[in-house]
């Protein structure tokens, strides 16, 4: 039979479990607030452009469009919301101006990091919480 943890050991655990999945809260949702900074930069002084996709994934894709400017400019870190696009594909984007860098998929905005932030808040403590009630039991029955 293997020995309860102390007391104290115990309560370092649960301390570890309650700041690592708050931690990963507070990183969603600070997700959620870049991606509304972003969405308000590129709003404050918005260019339209047609884009190419060189590249898709679920969480980055690669675009290549041209600035009325005649430059063109392939952001290095991708397009924002690049969810269900395909290489090849042309797309219509919208980009802050002052920095066309930041670009996103023309009519997405910061609503479609809600779900997938907040789904990782809900998954993250359903785990949690059976492991700190599991904790506080072995913490509650440990050696007097």
């Amino acid at each position: 039979m293997k020995p309860s943890p102390s007391p104290r050991t115990a309560r370092r655990a649960i301390v570890g479990v309650v700041v690592a999945a708050a931690g990963i809260s507070i990183l969603a949702v600070l997700l959620v607030l870049a991606a509304w900074r972003n969405d308000r930069t590129i709003e404050s002084d918005m260019g339209t452009a047609t884009a190419e996709v060189l590249s898709a994934g679920s969480l980055r894709s690669a675009v290549s469009f041209v600035t009325p400017d005649g430059i063109t400019h392939n952001p290095k870190l991708g397009v924002l919301y690049p969810t269900n696009l395909t290489a090849g594909q042309r797309i219509d984007v919208e980009y802050a101006r002052s920095d066309p860098d930041l670009v996103r998929v023309a009519g997405r905005d910061a609503r479609v990091a809600i779900v997938p932030a907040g789904s990782v808040i809900v998954v993250t403590w359903l785990v949690a919480v059976p492991v700190l009630l599991v904790l506080r039991r072995r913490r509650d029955t440990g050696p007097s």
